[in-house]
């Protein structure tokens, strides 16, 4: 279950495809949404004032973690050090001054009092009371992180930091590098534990993704926020020396939030009190894969990010709300709508909308009340879904349903698009061009579980992301699709046909269209397979889960192979009958459906980007919603298939008239 609850994040692939999408739909189509409000906060001041808060935080942090190298019983150990302190106290006070219209008084005499106590020389423990205070207080302000679900492999992480960071820091984490005698401060010592009991993950991750002023310390930004998290965990594991673990250890340990984890230092997570002890402690720093080997369940997901989303709105962070409303769908409750579906489609459909619409909710300030009742509304709903899934697993006969349906929903697009192809190539005598539509398909079956296999293991792909390469892939396929239905209606007379034929189909053919029809293909048949997969793990898992697994499991695998059977069988009907059409009826024909494919990818398509927040969502009055025509009840998706039809009916009657 780890896999799908990612870390947003953005590929070449998807940069492409929101290329092709923008110039063929520009923002001003979706002119609905709701009017920017004098209140709306910006993304970009919204985030400054983040990045300002998570400086401060670092800075705190830092200081209290190295001040006794500067100053030990009122006098100075290291000039340094010192000097480094008040530099890093006058950052502070500078950076808090620039939130002193959002943030109490409290905080700037914090500040200060900080900075005083470090020109006294005060003891470790008067520094530190101050640092905490600060820290405290801005974590209590804060909007919650979006923190990964998975790690990369240890292994890998291992290879990454010594890519990166053993330069400075050496291969082991000892501050011991190549480059360690030249640097002044020197690099930290990761293996020392009594200062890894006083830094804290969000700390390390903050230096990581930001480098630290004043030091040699640079930002990996290059880094994805994998990557970063990764070996933020590995940095933070080299003090504590690893354990055997049972089950029993895992079950104690399970028992503390990955946010509280992450924001604390181990020796603050003792004071909190928050049930672990200090072997469960080291356990956990020396073997963080163990934080994500119970991840949460998707609705726990989709709980968890609303209730951020929430805290992130009402502290006027809209950008940081909206990211986390839109995990809670796309990494939760997306990943168990076929499970819900099976014993409950009403209360799929209607937990689905409010999760869509909730969204819209965030884009202003002022709406406090609203928001925590539709928040309250859709928990309530959760919580139902909740007790309808783990009270009773599915029976076998809803397993064998349910992978069934799956496999027919998401691969009949995509068959019938290949068929299609292959019928053309097949009526106008072009048989060796058929392999190009073959390695198409094969190509996108081998990324397809390629791209789950390295989401898995090696890369961070996000419910958003992968929403935004399907729906990408979707109006792209569209296009095409609604390209050739026109240019097929209009060669549906056979004189003109044949003439067509005889003069231009080799030419048109040889000239790099055969790597479309391989690149139509391959996109029709990729953006099913990734989704695909995920829905059988989810199946998978559940049946894995309960009581009669190994059962459950037969059931599924039985679904798949009828589901796989019946594809078979429409593909042979198909191209059995297809190719005995007479020319004209089967190009009059075919072009209708190539419309209908366009339509149905179309509104898919939308609905894809809609749901990872790339196109505004604005509801339709009237449900009038057909999941498998892609008619979704959105001003959005039903414009864009209308003008799909308009705009065919236009070209085909103009095509008469010149008849």
């Amino acid at each position: 279950m780890t896999l799908w609850r990612q870390q947003l994040t953005s590929s070449v692939f998807n940069k492409c495809l929101l290329i092709v999408i923008s110039s063929v739909f520009s923002t001003s189509l979706w002119a609905q949404s709701p009017a920017v409000t004098s209140q709306e906060i910006s993304p970009e001041t919204s985030q400054d004032r983040l990045k300002q808060t998570r400086q401060i935080l670092q800075l705190a942090e830092y200081i209290g973690v190295d001040y006794s190298e500067a100053i030990s019983a009122g006098e100075i150990n290291n000039a340094d050090e010192f000097a480094e302190m008040q530099q890093f106290a006058s950052i502070i006070i500078e950076k808090t001054s620039l939130l002193a219209n959002d943030k109490p008084n409290s905080l700037m005499t914090d500040a200060l009092q900080l900075q005083q106590a470090i020109a006294d020389k005060s003891s470790l423990d008067v520094i530190q009371q101050f640092s905490q205070k600060i820290r405290k207080q801005l974590l209590s302000q804060s909007p919650a992180l979006v923190l990964p679900s998975q790690l990369i492999a240890k292994d890998n992480v291992k290879q990454l930091f010594i890519e990166n960071c053993s330069s400075c820091h050496g291969d082991l984490g000892q501050g011991n590098g190549p480059l360690a005698k030249s640097l002044s401060p020197q690099p930290t010592n990761f293996t020392d534990q009594e200062r890894a009991l006083n830094r804290s993950l969000l700390g390390l991750f903050d230096a990581i993704s930001d480098g630290l002023d004043g030091s040699a310390m640079r930002a990996f930004s290059e880094l994805n926020d994998q990557q970063r998290w990764s070996l933020t965990f590995y940095v933070g594991s080299l003090a504590f020396e690893p354990t055997a673990v049972t089950t029993k250890h895992i079950k104690q340990d399970a028992n503390i939030e990955l946010q509280q984890w992450v924001n604390s230092n181990p020796t603050q997570l003792l004071q909190q009190n928050v049930g672990i002890d200090r072997s469960q402690l080291e356990r956990l720093r020396s073997q963080p894969e163990l934080l994500f080997q119970h991840a949460e369940s998707p609705i726990s997901v989709t709980r968890t990010n609303l209730q951020a989303a929430v805290k992130a709105y009402q502290a006027n962070e809209l950008a940081q709300a909206q990211t986390l409303a839109v995990s809670a769908y796309l990494d939760g409750f997306e990943l168990i709508e076929n499970n819900l579906d099976a014993h409950d489609s009403g209360l799929r459909k209607s937990i689905e909308t409010k999760l869509l619409n909730f969204r819209n909710l965030l884009k202003t300030t002022g709406q406090n009340t609203l928001v925590n009742q539709q928040l309250s509304s859709i928990l309530t709903q959760l919580n139902q879904a909740d007790t309808v899934l783990t009270g009773q697993s599915l029976s076998n006969n809803a397993m064998f349903s349910a992978a069934l349906i799956i496999l027919l929903r998401e691969g009949l697009e995509a068959l019938l698009v290949i068929i299609a192809l292959m019928t053309v190539l097949i009526k106008t005598e072009r048989h060796d061009a058929i392999k190009f539509v073959h390695f198409g398909w094969i190509s996108a079956l081998a990324a397809g579980v390629l791209t789950w296999w390295a989401a898995d293991n090696l890369i961070s792909i996000s419910g958003a992301s992968r929403e935004v390469m399907e729906g990408g892939a979707a109006l792209l396929a569209a296009l095409v699709l609604f390209y050739v239905g026109y240019w097929m209606h209009s060669k549906t007379q056979g004189s003109k046909w044949q003439s067509y034929l005889k003069k231009n189909v080799d030419r048109h053919l040889n000239t790099g269209t055969l790597w479309g029809l391989t690149g139509l293909a391959f996109i029709s048949v990729y953006r099913e397979v990734f989704e695909t997969i995920l829905f059988y793990q989810s199946l998978l898992t559940q049946a894995i889960g309960s009581a009669s697994s190994n059962e459950q499991v037969t059931y599924l695998a039985y679904g798949l192979l009828t589901g796989m059977a019946i594809l078979a069988v429409i593909a042979w009907l198909m191209m059995r009958y297809s190719v005995k059409l007479p020319l004209a009826r089967f190009f009059a024909v075919s072009s209708y459906f190539m419309l209908i494919l366009a339509f149905i990818l179309a509104g898919k398509g939308i609905s894809a980007l809609q749901e990872a927040a790339i196109i505004n969502l604005t509801p339709f009055p009237v449900d009038v919603s057909i999941s498998w025509l892609g008619i979704a009840s959105t001003w959005q998706g039903l414009t864009t298939q209308m003008v799909i039809v308009v705009l065919f009916s236009f070209l085909v009657i103009r095509n008469r008239e010149a008849k």
